[in-house]
């Protein structure tokens, strides 16, 4: 990898050049984002990145017309947002910003793309795994995501807002990071009443799906209806002419019921199933063996309702 050459933007006199609080006195280079510097060691930047570690061995790195602060050279991120940059050298020099139980969804962001523009790969590989942990590969870890009031599913790893979900799934498959994709695509289904206007954020921004993703979401929504009627799968004790055999009249009008309805597809995934206090209990049994068993079935098969390559052969490249 050839690293760029360093670049001045074009400062304005009405947007002054300030000092981030990330200012070491001894550091040997000045990282500068927007109109905020940042003054670090090119031996944290360069042990960390390779990125960094190419752009000071450069002869031309620090030609005598470069601009520098205190004898240090500048080098300018005019790409990157300088919250950005603050998000990441706090991830470089304070050990525990990274070892909080939950971040904010844009810091995780903020980590992984900042990754792999300037391939910090081993040191922000925690922020990738948060993203794993809330959109997993083996049920028995999507069984561990309980509801907590603050919606479907707890978020252990990243803070809650509001269309946390698009904005995981859109992150994810715009780093490449295709393991998640699956579980990021079935929990945007659960949220497809805005699969097309999107959410709207605290900060008054929407999160919103590429169309890619929202083509996605509805051939998936279709995937799993067509599900409905087939043997083992999560609903098969709905549809089941030769299980179903009960004459009880409770037990035919839930039947019936999700028959019309054909809402449960949205939970079934969900452990424990929906509660149906309605059922006798041969019925009742019959249905919580069925949707254990199905939704075992489904989950194998939760990739191919979104036209993506079985788990085995889905990798993370971020």
């Amino acid at each position: 990898m050839s690293a760029p050459p360093l670049i001045e933007r074009e400062r304005t006199e009405d947007a002054p050049i300030t000092r981030s609080s990330i200012w070491h006195k001894d550091g040997s280079v000045v990282l500068q984002a927007d109109n905020t510097q940042f003054r670090v060691h090119w031996g944290i930047l360069a042990l960390n990145s390779c990125f960094f570690r190419e752009l000071q061995d450069l002869p031309l790195a620090q030609p005598n017309d470069q601009p520098s602060v205190e004898g240090c050279p500048i080098v300018e991120l005019s790409s990157d947002a300088s919250e950005d940059v603050e998000n990441l050298l706090k991830a470089l020099y304070t050990p525990t910003f990274l070892l909080q139980k939950a971040l904010p969804f844009a810091v995780v962001a903020t980590l992984i793309r900042l990754r792999r523009k300037y391939d910090f790969r081993d040191l922000l590989d925690t922020a990738a795994e948060r993203l794993t942990f809330e959109n997993p590969t083996i049920l028995e870890e999507f069984d561990v995501l309980k509801t907590d009031g603050q919606g479907p599913y707890r978020l252990a790893r990243i803070l809650n807002h509001p269309g946390i979900f698009y904005d995981m799934l859109t992150l994810a498959r715009e780093n490449n990071i295709q393991s998640v994709l699956p579980c990021a695509y079935y929990r945007a289904v659960e949220h497809s009443n805005h699969l097309f206007d999107g959410i709207s954020r605290e900060d008054r921004t929407r999160a919103s799906l590429a169309p890619i993703d929202q083509r996605r979401c509805a051939r998936g929504r279709e995937a799993l209806d067509k599900f409905h009627g087939e043997d083992g799968y999560p609903l098969d004790w709905v549809y089941s002419k030769t299980q179903n055999d009960c004459s009880k009249p409770q037990c035919k009008d839930v039947r019936m019921h999700y028959l019309r309805q054909r809402t449960l597809h949205l939970y079934a995934l969900s452990s424990p199933p929906p509660r149906l206090p309605s059922l006798c209990p041969s019925c009742h049994k019959q249905y919580l063996d069925s949707w254990t068993a199905g939704r075992k079935k489904l989950w194998e098969g939760l990739p191919k309702c979104f036209d993506l390559p079985p788990w085995a052969e889905l990798t993370n490249d971020p």
